[in-house]
């Protein structure tokens, strides 16, 4: 969830037409937290790379979604989770028709029924990119990638949040079951891209 995200695609040619689709909605619902541009050409790429499954978690208005399923390969399933009733419901209408997706209205933690992931985005409020966190040894296949976004680029380590240790990026970049790193993808925006250890 990118403040300002929906508003980073004003002016922008070339995207796939789900994408545009997907960023008309989020202008129509009055959506600003689109994920931003540049987040949405990394999950395009990492889509592609999918050989059975991708989960998310905070749906939204479904531009990350709509990343993915423009690049996903024939017969991979997705399936995102997203608490507000009203952006299930016209997310479902606008990925109607498309094989393979599934819009969940629940908590984030409904996504443990659905995986393991070869690709997992914990995207949105209320996901588990903090407490409590998500577990990426239930969430993914055996080398699988897990994608946490919407951070603000470390320039420093430890990483520090108001002068402390930001506990929670140390988490996912030190956790034990993961090979991690730290992608910049603008000036102002970064995402942690780890893959599951064998």
């Amino acid at each position: 969830m990118s403040i300002s995200g929906t508003d980073a695609y004003s002016g922008l040619v070339g995207l796939p037409d789900l994408v545009v689709e997907a960023v008309d909605l989020a202008k129509s619902l009055g959506f600003p937290s689109s994920c931003r541009p540049e987040q949405g050409r990394l999950l395009h790429a990492l889509a592609s790379g999918a050989l059975d499954s991708i989960g998310e978690t905070g749906t939204g208005c479904g531009v990350g979604l709509a990343w993915m399923i423009s690049a996903r390969r024939p017969g991979v399933r997705i399936v995102s989770v997203e608490r507000d009733e009203r952006r299930v419901e016209e997310v479902s209408k606008l990925f109607a028709g498309i094989p393979d997706v599934e819009i969940l209205c629940d908590d984030w933690t409904a996504i443990y029924e659905h995986g393991p992931f070869d690709l997992f985005v914990a995207d949105g409020g209320g996901n588990g990119k903090k407490s409590p966190p998500a577990d990426p040894e239930r969430l993914l296949s055996p080398a699988g990638t897990i994608v946490i976004d919407d951070l603000t680029p470390m320039t420093q380590w430890p990483p520090l949040i108001g002068g402390v240790p930001d506990s929670a990026r140390l988490g996912w970049l030190e956790h034990p079951a993961l090979l991690s790193s730290e992608v910049r993808l603008a000036g102002d925006l970064s995402a942690i891209v780890a893959t599951r250890r064998p």
